[in-house]
């Protein structure tokens, strides 16, 4: 949509929102909460929600709200189930305020770096409320995104519940990391663009993941995902090369990376220490990213035995915090 259009069709998609809205599931007590950005928002209806970035879809299906979800974006992988029954508004980043409006939300709810920035605009404007919630890439960061979504749908209960799992991975989660004696230089590369490697520096999810695993990142020097060049591969020395599993199959394998003459010079070349790993599950810092930092760890140090997080016990329900 350009901006061109926007005039003519914005007050009619407004319009049907207003008016189906007025329809929906009955009135709730209003919340009152800050978001990630800093504004207060109220919100009394969570009958149909907008849920943007798939850490949100993963958090809002653990507190065992599927059925109010009217739309997800095309992030949201996980629960499997989620993108057959669900809308779609498409990418998170090229979002259109038409696409998400045209739905009568009563509540939306994204994740940090959700755009453009003219679609945010608008959609903060347009009366439905909207739910910024908070992306730190630490273990605190998971709780702290599961607790805003947990206020801004009026599941306190709930979300304490999914926090306290969380926290308990957490816990064994550092057990586990205990056994590591000196933290291995991992790199993770993004993709290549015209034969530069594209990777990760810090804060950012991949830098997170692999502190979290117990490792060291290998590019520490500038923050955000950027291109290298050859020399500078080699003088990251990463010991094990980290990259992300992609749903449309343009997945990087061992043999593209370790075969670039850069790459092929590293330590990780010389032993073929090479991970792959669900994208969402590696780097959406939601609910289940415990336990990806688990199998991270395990992949990098194969000496560390795997052992089941709390969450993964048999005697604990995948539904007890889903419960009324």
């Amino acid at each position: 949509m350009t901006s061109a259009r926007l005039p003519l069709r914005f007050p009619i998609t407004l319009a049907c929102v207003a008016l189906l809205t007025a329809f929906a599931a009955g009135p709730a007590r209003t919340v009152t909460l800050e978001d990630a950005t800093g504004r207060r928002v109220d919100v009394q209806n969570t009958s149909r929600i907008v849920s943007i970035g798939g850490a949100i879809t993963e958090i809002l299906y653990a507190l065992g709200l599927e059925k109010k979800i009217v739309a997800i974006d095309t992030t949201s992988l996980y629960p499997p189930q989620a993108a057959g029954e669900k809308k779609s508004v498409g990418y998170m980043r090229q979002l259109s305020p038409e696409g998400v409006l045209g739905l009568a939300p009563t509540l939306i709810v994204t994740i940090e770096g959700a755009g453009p920035q003219e679609t945010m605009t608008i959609l903060q404007s347009s009366g439905i409320p909207l739910v910024v919630a908070p992306d730190h890439f630490t273990g605190e960061g998971i709780v702290e995104k599961i607790d805003l979504v947990a206020k801004a749908t009026d599941t306190a209960a709930r979300g304490q519940c999914v926090i306290d799992r969380v926290r308990a991975d957490l816990s064994a989660l550092a057990a586990i990391k205990g056994a590591i004696a000196t933290p291995k230089r991992v790199l993770f590369v993004l993709s290549f663009v015209s034969g530069r490697a594209m990777v990760a520096g810090r804060n950012t999810a991949a830098d997170g993941i692999i502190r979290l695993a117990g490792a060291a990142n290998a590019i520490a020097e500038y923050e955000g995902y950027k291109p290298i060049n050859d020399e500078a591969v080699i003088a990251a020395k990463p010991d094990v090369v980290l990259v992300m599993e992609r749903s449309s199959g343009q997945t990087l394998t061992s043999e593209a990376v370790f075969t670039h003459p850069a790459f092929g010079a590293t330590p990780a070349a010389a032993s073929k220490a090479f991970i792959s790993m669900d994208g969402l599950y590696l780097l959406g810092f939601g609910p289940r990213s415990a336990r990806a930092a688990r199998d991270l760890a395990t992949s990098i140090y194969p000496e560390i035995k795997s052992k089941p997080l709390p969450s993964e016990e048999k005697v604990v329900s995948a539904d007890i915090c889903r419960a009324p």
